[in-house]
C-alpha cells in the first residue's frame, strides 16, 4: 500500500511539474465570435510551454491636474475619468481639512464619532469636475451651481451632501436609458443612510434618483462604483465591505446587480480565488473599453503598519499628522462577471516612486476607469501625495491592450488555446518581437490537428510591433471558410509578445 502511495505521489508530481502546463478545465467549446481576447487569465489558455503569462507596470506621464483650489485641498481623491466621444470628464473629492478631528471654539481638539464625521463631510467635502479634449491638458470650468466660502466662482458639482464623501458617476451604455438619465453616479455611506443613485443628462447637473438607498447592505466607505454590463445584461454595482463585522477585519468588496436600476439584488461578497487577504481599499472595477466582456480592476491597496517616513520626513512634506504611518501601491485584477475575481499576479501593478511624498498613506490610488489616450495608447490616472499640500493626479499609460501579454522567451515558447468558435474572415493582433524574434501562428481543428493551408509551414514569420496586423498563410488572410467551426490557435513566440487578438 504504501508502495502505491508513493507511486502514486510521483505521478502526481511529475503532472503537476512538467514544462508544459496545462489549465483546460472541461472540453467545452468557447463562442468567441469577435471579442478581443486579452491575456489577464487562462480563460482561453489551453496549454503553455516556454512561454508565460506576464504583467507590464504603466509609465508615468507626469502630472495633469493640481489640486490647488481652497474647496479641494490635501485630502482629493475618489476620482473618476470618463471619455464621452471627444470629451474627458474627471470627478473627484474636494476635500481641504481632515473631517476626523474637530476643534469647537475655545476647546482641545478631539477624535468624532463616525457619525459626526459624516456630517462634517457635507460641510468639508464637495464634488469637483474638470475636463480635457485630449485627456492630457485639462481646465477646471467655472460652473457656478454652489456657493463655497461665499463665492460662486467654482467648479463644484455637488455640495451639503453626503455623497460627495465618494461619488463617483458612470455613463450609462444601457439601450434602454433614458435621454434625461445619461449619466449615473453612486454616493453615500452607511452612517449616512446607505448607498444612494443620482442621474444627470449632462453630466453636471445631478440629483437623486430616488429618496431611499439601493442598498444599506454595507459599509460604503470607499469609492463605490457601478456601471451597465454589455456582457451580462444588466447594472453591476461593487463596493466596500468588510470582512468581519463593522468595520473590523480585511477591507474587501461585495456585488449588487438590477436589470432596470430600480430594483437591486441582495448583496454577494466577491472572491478572489487562491489568494492572501489584502486591505483592499479601492477596486475601481469596470468593462475595458475594448474588450467590454472582461472587467478591469485597477485598485489601490493599503499596507497598513509599513512605515516608510520619519516624523521629522514627514513634517518636512507638510503630510498630514495620521498619514505617514502606512504605505499603498495599485493592484491589478479582473473579473468576467458573477462574484468572482481573478488574482494572477499579487506584485504591484504601479510601485510608489522614488520621491518620499509616494510613500505615504492613501496615495498612489487609481482612479476609475482606463481610457484611450492616443491612436496605440491608453491612460490610467492616479491620485498622488495625499495629505500633503503637493496633491494632484499623474498620467499613466500603457500600449493598447498592454495590461498583460504572453510571452515568449529567445529559446522560443509557445500557446495553445481551448477550443473556440469564431465570426468573422480576418485574424487581428497585436504583437511585438524583437528584431531577432518572430511569431508563428497555427490554426488546429478541435482535436488539435493542423488545418491544411494554415500550419506553422504555411505561416511566414511575423516580425516587428504593431497594435493591429492582419495574419496571413502563404498570402491568404480569408479564414471564412473556418469560421462557426471548432478551432484552436497554437501560436509560437521567440523573443516576442502578444497582447491581444481578434477575429474581424
Amino acid at each position: 500500500m504504501q508502495k502505491r502511495l508513493i507511486r502514486l505521489s510521483l505521478v502526481l508530481f511529475c503532472f503537476l511539474y512538467h514544462p508544459g502546463i496545462s489549465f483546460g478545465q472541461d472540453d467545452r467549446v468557447i463562442t468567441l465570435g469577435t471579442k478581443r481576447v486579452i491575456f489577464v487569465d487562462h480563460y482561453l489558455v489551453d496549454t503553455l510551454e516556454g512561454a508565460q503569462i506576464v504583467m507590464h507596470r504603466p509609465n508615468d506621464k507626469g502630472t495633469v491636474i493640481y489640486f490647488n483650489k481652497p474647496w479641494e485641498g490635501v485630502f482629493c481623491g475618489y476620482t473618476t475619468i470618463i471619455k464621452d466621444g471627444p470629451l474627458y470628464r474627471a470627478y473627484y473629492r474636494g476635500m481641504p481639512s481632515d473631517k476626523k478631528y474637530v476643534a469647537p471654539a475655545g476647546k482641545k481638539q478631539s477624535k468624532v464619532t463616525k457619525a459626526t464625521a459624516i456630517e462634517l463631510d457635507k460641510h468639508l467635502s464637495t464634488t469637483c469636475y474638470a475636463e480635457s479634449k485630449d485627456g492630457i491638458h485639462w481646465v477646471k470650468p467655472l460652473l457656478k451651481l454652489h456657493k463655497i466660502d461665499g463665492d460662486f466662482e467654482n467648479n463644484v458639482i455637488l455640495a451639503r451632501e453626503s455623497a460627495t464623501h465618494n461619488f463617483s458617476p458612470f455613463l450609462d451604455s444601457s439601450p434602454n436609458t433614458p435621454a434625461d438619465q445619461k449619466y449615473k453616479a453612486m454616493g453615500g455611506t452607511s452612517e449616512g443612510g446607505g448607498l444612494f443613485a443620482f442621474v444627470s443628462s449632462d453630466g453636471i447637473h445631478w440629483k437623486k434618483f430616488k429618496n431611499e438607498p439601493i442598498t444599506k447592505n454595507g459599509m460604503f466607505d470607499s469609492q463605490n462604483v457601478c456601471f451597465w454590463s454589455e456582457s451580462e445584461g444588466l447594472y453591476a454595482c461593487y463596493f466596500r465591505t468588510w470582512s468581519g463585522t463593522g468595520y473590523k477585519g480585511y477591507r474587501t468588496v461585495s456585488r449588487i446587480t438590477s436589470p432596470d436600476f430600480v430594483h437591486w439584488s441582495e448583496p454577494v461578497a466577491m472572491t478572489f480565488g487562491d489568494t492572501p487577504p489584502e486591505q483592499l481599499y479601492t477596486q475601481q472595477t469596470s468593462p475595458y473599453f475594448r474588450a467590454p466582456q472582461i472587467y478591469i480592476a485597477i485598485g489601490g491597496r493599503l499596507m497598513e503598519g509599513r512605515q516608510v517616513l520619519t516624523s521629522e520626513q514627514a513634517s518636512k512634506l507638510k503630510v498630514e499628522p495620521g498619514y505617514f504611518h502606512d504605505v499603498s501601491d495599485a493592484y491589478f485584477m479582473t473579473s468576467r462577471g458573477g462574484n468572482r475575481y481573478s488574482r494572477m499576479f499579487m506584485e504591484s501593478f504601479i510601485r510608489p516612486g522614488t520621491g518620499l511624498g509616494d510613500w505615504v498613506s492613501r496615495t498612489n490610488y487609481p482612479a476609475l476607469n482606463v481610457v484611450q489616450t492616443g491612436q496605440e495608447e491608453m491612460s490610467i490616472y492616479v491620485n498622488k501625495d495625499y495629505a500633503q499640500p503637493t496633491a494632484c493626479l499623474e498620467r499613466y499609460t500603457l500600449r493598447l491592450d498592454g495590461f498583460t501579454s504572453v510571452y515568449g522567451p529567445y529559446k522560443g515558447g509557445e500557446l495553445v488555446t481551448k477550443p473556440f468558435i469564431f465570426s468573422g474572415q480576418e485574424l487581428e493582433i497585436n504583437y511585438a518581437t524583437s528584431a531577432a524574434g518572430e511569431i508563428r501562428i497555427e490554426i488546429q481543428d478541435e482535436n488539435g490537428d493542423p488545418v491544411p493551408g494554415f500550419t506553422l509551414k504555411d505561416k511566414q514569420s511575423l516580425i516587428g510591433n504593431e497594435i493591429a496586423r492582419i495574419v496571413s498563410w502563404n498570402g491568404n488572410q480569408n479564414l471564412e471558410a473556418l469560421a462557426n467551426k471548432p478551432v484552436r490557435l497554437h501560436i509560437y513566440l521567440k523573443d516576442a509578445d502578444l497582447y491581444s487578438f481578434r477575429f474581424k
